[in-house]
C-alpha cells in the first residue's frame, strides 16, 4: 500500500497550474540571497585547518608564554641566492647590495640582516660592522683573500648553514645561501601553525621583491608574506578557471542533451540560480569561501544538470505520446519529484556527515554543500518545471517552432542501447554477475585499506611551474605568477643538511616541586630513534641549559646550584623556587624566561631531530617524549600539527563515511516503507553504492590518490552522489513494477528510460567536475578525479549491477 503522496500532488500541481506565481516567487528569492554576495569574503591556507587542536594550543601557549610582553614582534624575509658560487667577490656584493637595500627603506622596517657575506666581510674587516663597511671591505678585497676569509668564517659557529649542502670549505665555494632580514611589527600578533591569507609581513615581502630586484643578481625575496599573498591569489585564480571551463563544458553537453535553445537557456537559468543561492547563503552566515568550497559549484552543477536532464527527458516521454504540456509536466513531476527527494536527501546527508569532521573548514564544507543540494533540489524541481510550463505554453500560444523533441535514449538510439546492457546481464545471470561484482569490490576495498593520509602546506600551493596551456590564457584567465612553491623546493633540495627539524614539549605544572628538573632530564635520556643525542641523552634546548650556562659564569650561583643539587648529577633537586629566583635576577633572565614563564608554571623544552625525520616520526617522537614527563606535556611545533591535522582527516573520512552509510540505509529503508510500502528496496538501492565506494578505495591506491583536506571528503560525498544513479533506476522500477507488470518488464521500462537519461548526465557532470583538474592547487585537481571517478562508477552500478540485483530481489521480494 502506497503512502499518502497529498504534498507531492500539490507541488505538482501548483507548478503546473500556477507557474507564473512560482517563477516570480523563485525569483524574489534569488534578490534576497543576492544581498550576501556583496558579504562573501574569502579564506586560504593551512592556518583554517589547525585551529582547535590541542597541538595548536599549546604551539599558541609556547609563542604567547615565552615572548617577551612588551617586546614588538618581528617577522623575516628570506633572501635566496643562487649561482655558479655564492661565494664569489661579485655574488657577495650582489648580496650585500640588497641587504643595504632593504634596510635604508623605512616602510620596511628593517631591524637586522644575516648573512654568510656579512660574516665573510668582517672575517677580511673585524671594524666592518655596518653594511656599508662590508661592502668596502669585499670590493677591497682580492679573490684570494675572499676565499682564505671564506675559510676562516667557515670555523664560525652557523656559517654553514647559511650555505647549501654542497658547500666545500676547501674551495670556498657554494651554490646557494640563505641570507635573514628581520622586521619589526606591531606587538601582539597570533601566532599559529601554517600560513592563511592575512600576513602583516605581505605588503613588506612585495615591496622587498621590488628592491630586490634592482640590485641584480639570482636572489629570490621568500618568506610568509608571500606565502600568504599567494594563498589569497590561488582561490580567485583557481575560481575564474574552474567556473567557466565547468559551464562551457556543460553548455556543450546541455546542447546535445536538450537540443532545444529555450530548454537550454532555462536550464543554465536554473543553475545561475542555484549558484546565487548558495554563494548568498555564504553572505549571509558568514561562512568564507574557502578553497575546499571551490569543489561546491561544480558540484551543484553536476547534480543540477543531472536533475534538469531528468526533468526535461521525463516530460519530453509523455510528450512524445500526444499529451499536452499540463498533463506530461504533472506525470514528470509527481513522479521525479519523489525521485528527485530520495537524491537530495541522501546527498545532503553524505555531505552533511561531514559536520563530524574535527577540522571546520572540512565542516563548513558538508554544510555548505548539503544547503546547496537542498536548493539545487527545489530549484530543478519545482522551479525549472514551472518555468518549462510557462515557456512551452508561449511558444505553444504563437505557434512558435519546438526543437528537440525526442527524449533521450529513446528507442534505436546509442544511449538507450548502451544503458539496456545491464539487462543482458539480469536476464540471463544475476547471480552471477552480483556475485563477481561482490568479489572485485572486496578485492578492491581490501586494496583500498592501504591509502595513504596526508596534510602539507603544498597542498594548497600551486605547482612549482603552471602548466604552458594556462600560460598562454588571456586575462583575466590566466595565473598569477607563483614562486612560493619552487623556492621552497629549491630550499628543500639544496640545504637539507642544515634544516634539522625539532620539536617542543610544551610543560604545564608546578616547577616549585623537587623533581622539576630531573625529570626534564630523565625525559631526554634514551630518546627516540630520530632524535639527535650524544651518549644517549636528547640535545636539547631547556631551563637547565640556561642553569648549566650561568653557573659557568658565576661562581655564586655555581656554589647554589651545587648545594642544592643532592646526587652531584649537575641538576639541582631541592629549593627549585630559589634557584630559579636568582637566575630570573641576574644577566641570564632573558634568556630564562624563553624557556620558563615567571610564576614556574609553565615551561619548554626544545628537541633537535634528525634533518630526514618524516612527519610522522616527528609526531611519534613528540608524543613519547612528552609522555615522559611527570608534569602535563603536550609535543607541538608546526610539524606536530600537520600531523595532528593528519590523523583528524584519517578520522574524518572514517567516521563520515560511517554516519553517512548508516543514515542513508536508515534513510532508504524508511522511505521505500513509506512510498512504495517495499522497504527492502532501500537495500537494493544501497548495494551498488556500497560497491561504489570500495571500488572507489581501490581505485585511490592505485593512482597513488591519498586522503587529504578534501578527498578526506570522497568517501561520504560518493555516498550521496551515488545514491543519485541508483534511485532513479530503483524508483522508476518501483513505479512501473505491479500486478500487471513482471520484474523484466518492469527493469526494461525503468532501465531505457531512466537509464538514457543517467547516461546524459553521467557524461556533462563527470565533465564539469572533472574540470577542477585545472585548478591551481592539487587538492583540487584531485578531488576533481576522485569526484569523476566515483559519479562513473556510480553510473556503471547503478545500470549495469542494479538490474541484476532487482531480480533477485524479485525473487525473494
Amino acid at each position: 500500500m502506497r503512502a499518502d503522496r497529498r504534498l507531492v500532488r500539490a507541488v505538482a500541481r501548483a507548478t503546473v497550474d500556477r507557474p507564473g506565481a512560482v517563477v516570480v516567487g523563485f525569483l524574489l528569492l534569488t534578490g534576497v540571497f543576492a544581498v550576501g554576495l556583496g558579504n562573501v569574503s574569502t579564506e586560504a591556507g593551512t592556518s583554517q585547518f589547525t585551529e582547535d587542536l590541542p597541538a595548536q594550543r599549546a604551539f599558541e601557549a609556547v609563542n604567547e608564554k615565552f615572548t617577551p610582553t612588551f617586546a614588538p614582534d618581528t617577522g623575516s624575509t628570506q633572501l635566496v641566492q643562487s649561482s655558479r658560487n655564492v661565494l664569489s667577490k661579485p655574488s657577495l656584493l650582489r648580496l650585500l647590495e640588497a641587504q643595504k637595500r632593504l634596510a635604508e627603506r623605512p616602510s620596511l622596517r628593517v631591524v637586522s640582516t644575516t648573512s654568510a657575506a656579512s660574516v665573510v666581510a668582517t672575517t677580511l674587516d673585524p671594524t666592518a660592522e655596518d653594511l656599508d663597511a662590508q661592502i668596502r671591505a669585499v670590493e677591497r678585497a682580492t679573490p684570494g683573500e675572499i676565499d682564505a676569509a671564506v675559510r676562516d668564517a667557515a670555523a664560525s659557529e652557523g656559517f654553514a648553514n647559511q650555505l647549501s649542502d654542497d658547500f666545500n670549505r676547501p674551495g670556498a665555494r657554494a651554490s646557494a645561501t640563505v641570507a635573514v632580514v628581520e622586521h619589526e611589527l606591531p606587538a601582539g600578533l597570533s601566532a599559529t601553525a601554517g600560513a592563511g591569507t592575512d600576513s602583516p609581513l605581505t605588503s613588506i615581502q612585495v615591496r622587498a621583491q621590488r628592491v630586490v630586484a634592482s640590485a641584480g643578481g639570482d636572489i629570490t625575496v621568500f618568506g610568509a608574506g608571500l606565502v600568504a599573498a599567494e594563498f589569497a591569489n590561488v582561490v580567485f585564480d583557481s575560481l575564474i578557471l574552474v567556473l567557466p571551463a565547468s559551464i562551457t563544458l556543460i553548455f556543450a553537453f546541455l546542447l546535445v542533451a536538450y537540443r532545444d535553445p529555450v530548454d537550454l537557456v532555462l536550464g543554465l537559468v536554473a543553475l545561475a540560480v542555484a549558484l546565487v543561492w548558495t554563494f548568498g547563503f555564504l553572505g549571509l552566515v558568514g561562512i568564507p569561501f574557502s578553497q575546499l568550497l571551490i569543489a561546491v559549484p561544480p558540484l551543484l552543477l553536476a547534480v543540477g544538470i543531472d536533475f534538469g536532464i531528468h526533468s526535461v527527458n521525463r516530460y519530453r516521454e509523455e510528450r512524445v505520446e500526444g499529451n499536452a504540456i499540463e498533463p506530461s509536466m504533472a506525470v514528470a513531476s509527481r513522479q521525479l519529484l519523489v525521485a528527485f527527494f530520495i537524491v537530495t536527501a541522501t546527498t545532503a546527508l553524505g555531505f552533511a556527515a561531514n559536520l563530524t569532521s574535527g577540522l571546520a573548514p572540512i565542516r563548513e564544507f558538508g554544510l555548505v554543500a548539503a544547503v546547496g543540494i537542498t536548493f539545487t533540489f527545489l530549484i530543478f524541481g519545482v522551479f525549472l518545471p514551472a518555468s518549462k510550463v510557462l515557456a512551452d505554453r508561449f511558444r505553444e500560444r504563437r505557434n512558435l517552432p519546438t526543437f528537440g523533441e525526442r527524449p533521450l535514449g529513446a528507442e534505436g538510439s546509442l544511449l538507450g542501447s548502451v544503458s539496456a546492457g545491464g539487462l543482458v546481464a539480469a536476464r540471463k545471470a544475476p547471480r552471477l554477475f552480483v556475485a563477481f561484482a561482490v568479489l572485485l569490490a572486496a578485492l578492491s576495498g581490501f586494496y583500498g585499506l592501504g591509502v595513504d593520509t596526508e596534510f602539507s602546506q603544498n597542498d594548497f600551493l600551486p605547482p612549482e611551474e603552471t602548466p604552458d596551456y594556462l600560460d598562454d590564457l588571456p586575462e583575466p584567465f590566466r595565473p598569477s605568477e607563483y614562486t612560493v612553491t619552487g623556492t621552497l623546493n629549491f630550499l628543500e633540495a639544496n640545504f637539507e643538511r642544515s634544516q634539522g627539524d625539532s620539536v617542543t614539549v610544551y610543560v604545564e605544572g608546578i616547577l616549585r616541586r623537587d623533581y622539576a628538573l630531573e625529570s626534564f632530564e630523565r625525559a631526554a635520556s634514551d630518546p627516540p630513534a630520530v632524535v639527535v643525542s650524544a651518549n644517549r641523552t636528547a640535545t636539547t634546548q631547556s631551563i637547565l641549559d640556561v642553569i648549566r650556562d650561568r653557573a659557568a659564569q658565576s661562581a655564586s650561583f655555581r656554589r647554589l646550584v651545587e648545594r642544592n643539587d643532592a646526587n652531584d648529577d649537575g641538576v639541582p633537586d631541592d629549593n627549585l623556587d630559589t634557584i630559579y629566583s636568582a637566575l630570573l635576577d641576574s644577566p641570564a633572565r632573558d634568556r630564562a624566561l624563553r624557556f620558563v614563564t615567571d610564576d614556574r608554571r609553565a615551561a619548554r623544552v626544545v628537541y633537535t631531530l634528525e634533518a630526514d625525520a618524516t612527519q610522522a616520526e616527528v609526531s611519534r617522537a613528540g608524543r613519547e617524549l612528552a609522555d615522559r614527563h611527570r608534569f602535563e606535556a603536550t609535543a607541538t611545533g608546526e610539524t606536530v600539527v600537520f600531523q595532528a591535522v593528519s590523523d583528524v582527516i584519517l578520522a574524518s573520512a572514517v567516521t563520515s563515511l560511517a554516519v553517512a552509510l548508516a543514515a542513508t540505509a536508515v534513510f532508504l529503508v524508511a522511505v521505500y516503507a513509506a512510498l512504495e510500502g517495499r522497504p527492502s528496496l532501500g537495500v537494493v538501492n544501497l548495494v551498488p553504492i556500497v560497491l561504489t565506494i570500495a571500488y572507489l578505495a581501490g581505485s585511490m591506491r592505485a593512482f597513488g590518490l591519498p586522503f587529504n583536506a578534501l578527498t578526506a571528503t570522497i568517501l561520504s560525498i560518493t555516498i550521496g552522489l551515488g545514491t543519485d544513479y541508483s534511485a532513479h533506476v530503483v524508483h522508476r522500477f518501483a513505479d512501473e513494477y505491479g500486478p500487471d507488470e513482471t520484474v523484466y518488464d518492469a527493469l526494461d521500462d525503468a532501465v531505457r528510460g531512466t537509464g538514457s537519461a543517467l547516461a546524459g548526465s553521467m557524461l556533462t557532470t563527470t565533465s564539469g567536475i572533472g574540470v577542477l583538474v585545472f585548478a591551481i592547487t592539487p587538492v583540487l585537481g584531485q578531488f576533481g578525479v576522485l569526484t569523476a571517478l566515483s559519479i562513473f562508477y556510480s553510473y556503471l552500478t547503478a545500470v549495469f549491477l542494479t538490474p541484476s540485483v532487482l531480480v533477485l530481489w524479485g525473487r525473494v521480494a
